[in-house]
Order: C-alpha cells, then sequence, then structure tokens
C-alpha cells in the first residue's frame, strides 16, 4: 500500500511540522481566494484579443488563456470556487452522516438496520460515477454540484458516528443522562455527539480535499462549473486544447488544486495523529 502524503513527508517536518505546514498552505490558499478582488491584477471574464497566449510574465504574472484572459486573475476567483464547492458539500455530508450515524447508533434495532442497510447499498456504487450518473440528469451548475457531491458521500461520516456512539450510549454518563430523565435529543447533541466529534473533524478535513477534486474532475468533464466562470477544473480542461503551446494553462490550475489538497490531507492526517496517538506508528 502507498503512503500518505502526510506519512511521507512526515521524515522531513517532524513533530507539529505536517500540521504547520498544512495550515499555512491551506491559510494562504483561502486567504488569495477570499481577497481575489483585491490581489487580482485583472477582472477575470475580461478578454484581451491583443494579449492572447501570453507567457508569464510582465503586466501578465502568470501569463494570459487563449481568449487573452489573465491567467493568474482567473486562478484566485478559480479557488473562491473550488474552495465554496469543498466547504458546502461537505457541510451536508457531514450533516447528514452525523444525524443517521447517531440514530443508528443509539436507537438500534430496526433503525439501525435499515440506515446501515441504506449505508451498504450506496457504498456498492463507486462514488464518483454515481455523481457523473446524477449530473447527467441535472443542469450542470454550482448549486447541483454541491448538493451532488454532498448528497453522495455522507456515508463514512454515518459509520463512523454509529460506531462511536455504540461506543457511548453505555457509558456512565449517558446512563445518568437517561435516568435523570432527558430525551434522547438531547442526550444525543449534548453528552454523545461532543465526544463522537474527534473522528468528524478528520474525516470532514480529508472531505474537502475529496470534494474539491471532485469539483475539479467534474469540471474538467465540462459537467462542473460552467464556462466563463472559472474554476480549476475547467482551466484546466481549457489548457488541455493548447497544452503544446501554452503549458502554463494547465500547470498553475494543477498545482493549484496539488497544494490545496496537499495541505488538507496534511491537516487531517495529523488531527489523526493527535486525536488517537496509537496511529503515529
Amino acid at each position: 500500500m502507498m503512503p500518505s502524503p502526510a506519512r511521507f513527508l512526515r521524515r522531513f517536518l517532524p513533530g507539529g511540522g505536517l500540521l504547520a505546514a498544512g495550515l499555512f498552505i491551506v491559510g494562504s490558499v483561502s486567504a488569495a481566494a477570499l481577497l481575489a478582488p483585491f490581489f487580482a491584477p485583472f477582472d477575470p471574464l475580461a478578454l484581451d484579443v491583443n494579449a492572447i497566449l501570453t507567457p508569464p510574465g510582465g503586466a501578465h504574472l502568470l501569463g494570459t488563456d487563449a481568449l487573452g484572459r489573465d491567467v493568474l486573475s482567473r486562478l484566485l476567483y478559480g479557488g473562491r470556487v473550488s474552495l465554496w464547492v469543498g466547504f458546502v458539500a461537505v457541510g451536508i455530508s457531514v450533516a447528514i452522516g452525523l444525524f443517521l450515524g447517531l440514530c443508528a447508533g443509539y436507537f438500534g434495532g430496526l433503525v439501525d438496520e435499515g440506515i446501515m442497510r441504506g449505508v451498504d447499498v450506496m457504498l456498492c456504487f463507486p462514488s464518483f460515477f454515481l455523481i457523473l450518473a446524477v449530473i447527467a440528469f441535472l443542469t450542470p451548475s454550482l448549486t447541483n454540484i454541491m448538493a451532488v457531491i454532498g448528497l453522495t458521500s455522507w456515508m463514512g461520516v454515518a459509520r463512523l458516528v454509529r460506531a462511536e456512539t455504540l461506543a457511548l450510549r453505555s457509558r456512565d454518563f449517558v446512563l445518568a443522562a437517561r435516568v435523570s430523565g432527558m430525551g434522547a435529543p438531547g442526550i444525543l447533541f449534548y453528552h454523545i455527539l461532543p465526544n463522537a466529534a474527534a473522528p468528524v473533524l478528520v474525516s470532514a478535513t480529508l472531505g474537502i480535499a475529496g470534494a474539491i477534486l471532485t469539483e475539479s474532475s467534474l469540471s474538467f468533464l465540462g459537467l462542473g462549473v460552467q464556462p466563463p466562470t472559472p474554476s480549476w477544473g475547467n482551466m484546466l480542461m481549457e489548457g488541455k486544447e493548447v497544452l503544446e503551446v501554452a503549458p502554463w494553462l494547465s500547470i498553475f490550475p494543477g498545482l493549484a488544486i496539488l497544494f490545496t489538497v496537499l495541505g488538507y490531507n496534511l491537516i487531517g492526517e495529523s488531527l489523526r495523529d493527535i486525536l488517537d496517538p496509537r496511529l503515529r506508528q
């Protein structure tokens, strides 16, 4: 099995270096995307027929595309789209996974059986092909992409939360809350959920990286964010048409995806090690 990027880099970044590196990468990318109106030197949609496929340098630090649009500006605004998709899609998947996992683990019986069989059915389908199948029947848009990714990626969170809930529901503090007359909603959200949050946090962090990759893949295939709205995926798609004469159109969005996903993976792996020291070996 290939080692994860975090475990490979641990030999070069000992101790808390992985977490610091991940936070630095994610913080830098997020700040650049949020402040895109201030950092972008040009309008990302502005065409300039006199600057078509200009190499990096001069006024256009990262060059221009086949329509004369500034690559740096489009990269910054595309980061907004990709990060927004990641956060919203993971928010949807975590909300669904938390609710179903808590219900399955706490109530057990037929509730648990029904929910887990639904999880098994969803896991039978390769997630990316399931997303492709759903997107094929919908109009490609940012809202649909976020919703579809979120609605097809909650199964891992549900299984994690169910396992934690099964371990916690017989603990003394839960039994005491039950004896005191607290209802199931109160027990779930005030006692069990806070104690089951650690693995969910790790899963959500890694899920953001996965959602960004999925959005980029869909946009690259023409099923995601539609031009002229910039996203890293559709910038890659546009760049492949002129790869031999303008490689910078593919290199820069590719590097943006690489470092952003790496940053979230580093944070997720570091949090996993911190919250469960047994995984450090």
